[in-house]
């Protein structure tokens, strides 16, 4: 897995599945969210994302009132965040 972070957004390429992930990915975020409280972040090609990232950035959203946009590349996790009712919570969209 591989992040890049540039201004409010991050860009995740690769799969997001081991633990380290969740702390790579807390590690770019943080800086964003102490100067905006707007955060997009695009994962281009996983196909699931680990339930501490999930709890993560459910929390930002409801209890620090970050305002998260996820754009998501593969349909299979598109479906599972549709399954997992995060649809609106994340703001989330299919890459074009």
């Amino acid at each position: 897995m591989d992040i890049i972070s540039n201004s409010n957004t991050i860009t995740i390429t690769g799969n997001i599945k081991k633990i380290s992930d969740f702390q790579d990915i807390k590690n770019k975020i943080e800086p964003i969210i102490q100067k905006s409280q707007n955060l997009t972040i695009n994962i281009k090609d996983s196909i699931s994302l680990t339930s501490t990232i999930i709890g993560y950035l459910n929390k930002l959203v409801l209890k620090d009132g970050i305002n998260i946009q996820i754009t998501v590349g593969d349909i299979g996790l598109h479906e599972l965040l549709e399954d997992l009712n995060l649809i609106s919570t994340f703001r989330v969209k299919k890459a074009l």
